[in-house]
């Protein structure tokens, strides 16, 4: 029996059971191969990176001590050469059959890409493999919530569903009472938004009067697209009484690159990327278990490709065997951890967003929460624009005290502490933006 009449006949443990299983020197030699490929595409027909990528290398590691990082800034370069793509296509964009672009910051223009038909294939086939291994099947029923917009987030994640056999419930447009109710009505099994958005979800149905661990059917969340601490994720579960899992992508590569499998490790998706583990300040590979910067090889798409990309995400990298699911790819513990670029320095103290997300997770009386670097009375200070929970029993200047504290104990470094009233701060339905630096550059 093929493959996926396996998988619809629920005997597949795998989406790509070959690939998923592939001992580790033959993944490698199937890599190199499917790289070697790709730079000779990519010499052929990309201005960009025939500038880039030398010729007649032979091998995977000499491949990464010759091919230079790429990082968005040599991107946002080409792209202004010739708009809208650039001179970083490999493909002609009049074969493209979408359009996505990153959301912009700051001014900055966004970073522009199309796919072809291959692409997107690939792409999907990427996250079947994702929503699979998390335990996704045919027949059951998902909502992707998020807005369908230019930004790539979980569209590939809807037409994965589709070619999985689920039914999908598009939610695009709707408000967040509107979802709920159809979450509700159509008894959805299979919901993917990222954490934000789950906790503002649940949030709206305590206002409704709903308690979704009681009273709906998710039994799988995939929350991706921005890093989280594990209190969130063990918020959103308890919230709504089923697993939450983590998945990564980025709309440079085009495609998830990274899944939680039902064992609990995130894997690489390694028939999709080769991915290398460096060192923020060096450079520098580092092994198993230490803390680096993930930089990214694309393997499966032709139109905008993507050498040795500096991703400013931060990981720790496992190997396979160290996960009982039978994969043979390796993982991140944790999956990602924060962002190079997120991190901030507070009287030589490291913050991240994640860090404060994590300590503003164990206040239940906290609805929603803001970050902002202050430079008060010539010192850097932490500013943390705090929302009661509508409702809860507070004591305001008792909860400014403990939030102080924790933050202290935690961080170290103690915060200033402002309440809100109810509503006063904004909800995300994509990447949250609760982290602020307005400290003079």
């Amino acid at each position: 029996m093929r493959t996926l009449e396996r998988i619809r006949a629920g005997q597949a443990e795998y989406w790509s059971p070959r690939m998923e299983t592939m001992p580790r020197e033959e993944l490698a030699d199937w890599q190199w191969r499917r790289l070697r490929h790709a730079v000779e595409h990519a010499r052929r027909n990309s201005p960009f990176w025939r500038d880039r990528l030398p010729d007649g290398m032979r091998s995977l590691r000499e491949y990464t001590e010759r091919v230079p990082l790429l990082h968005k800034a040599d991107l946002m370069a080409a792209q202004r050469q010739a708009p809208p793509y650039g001179t970083w296509p490999s493909a002609d964009p009049a074969l493209g059959v979408r359009y996505h672009q990153t959301s912009g910051t700051s001014g900055n223009p966004p970073l522009r890409t199309f796919d072809t038909a291959r692409d997107w294939a690939w792409s999907v086939d990427l996250f079947c493999t994702a929503l699979h291994g998390m335990g996704v099947r045919p027949g059951h029923r998902g909502m992707v919530a998020f807005g369908y917009s230019l930004f790539m987030g979980f569209w590939a994640m809807h037409y994965a569903l589709e070619r999985m056999g689920c039914l999908v419930v598009p939610s695009g447009g709707l408000d967040s009472k509107t979802r709920i109710r159809f979450l509700l009505e159509h008894r959805i099994e299979v919901l993917g938004c990222t954490p934000s958005y789950a906790m503002r979800l649940l949030e709206t149905a305590r206002e409704m009067g709903v308690d979704l661990a009681e009273e709906g059917n998710v039994q799988i969340i995939l929350a991706g697209a921005e890093p989280r601490p594990e209190s969130t994720t063990r918020a959103i579960a308890a919230g709504f009484g089923a697993q939450v899992f983590n998945a990564a992508g980025t709309t440079e590569l085009g495609a998830v690159n990274m899944f939680q499998c039902r064992s609990g490790s995130c894997h690489i998706i390694e028939r999709g990327v080769v991915d290398e583990v460096l060192d923020p300040d060096t450079g520098r590979p580092v092994g198993y278990g230490e803390r680096g910067v993930r930089v990214s090889t694309g393997l499966g798409r032709e139109s905008m490709q993507l050498f040795r990309h500096w991703t400013e995400d931060l990981v720790v990298r496992r190997p396979w065997h160290e996960c009982d699911c039978g994969r043979t790819w390796d993982w991140y513990d944790g999956g990602i951890l924060g962002r190079t670029d997120d991190m901030r320095k507070i009287r030589g103290v490291s913050v991240t967003p994640v860090m404060v997300e994590d300590v503003m997770r164990g206040f239940g009386e906290v609805s929603e929460f803001q970050t902002v670097l202050r430079t008060v009375r010539g010192l850097d200070t932490i500013v943390l624009r705090v929302e009661p929970r509508a409702g809860a029993a507070t004591d305001p200047a008792g909860l400014r005290e403990r939030i102080g504290a924790e933050v202290k104990r935690q961080i170290g470094i103690r915060p200033d502490v402002e309440l809100v009233a109810p509503g006063g701060l904004p909800r995300f339905e994509i990447k949250a933006a609760r982290f602020h630096d307005e400290r003079a550059k």
